[in-house]
């Protein structure tokens, strides 16, 4: 099983309620999410085509892509709407007073 690294990405009065942000560590592009001041973190680039989900829509708990508005649950990364078939991967998220950190797999 291989570790988890955690890394400060943001602070929480970045990200809106509501509200998506990308950030990069590493090469992996993620997004995270603001849902109801709880934070999530999925991987950005869609599994459809090539496009940011933080550049997406939240509708309740689902992302929708920008791109063909294929739709994502946040929580777990499931693929939930056509033409998305693939499911996200997801990330541990912790909250350290104002900063979001997000784990990595280092294995």
């Amino acid at each position: 099983m291989s570790e988890i690294e955690f890394h400060a990405v943001a602070k929480t009065s970045e990200i809106d309620e509501d509200e998506a942000m990308q950030v990069i560590i590493g090469r992996k592009e993620i997004a995270i999410y603001n849902l109801g001041g709880e934070f999530y973190a999925t991987d950005d680039i869609c599994t459809h085509a090539y496009a940011s989900l933080a550049d997406g829509y939240i509708e309740g708990e689902l992302i929708e892509c920008p791109l063909h508005a294929g739709t994502f649950e946040i929580k777990t990364g499931k693929a939930a709407g056509p033409p998305c078939t693939v499911d996200l991967n997801t990330y541990e998220v912790r909250v350290d007073g104002e900063d979001i950190l997000v784990g990595i797999p280092t294995g």
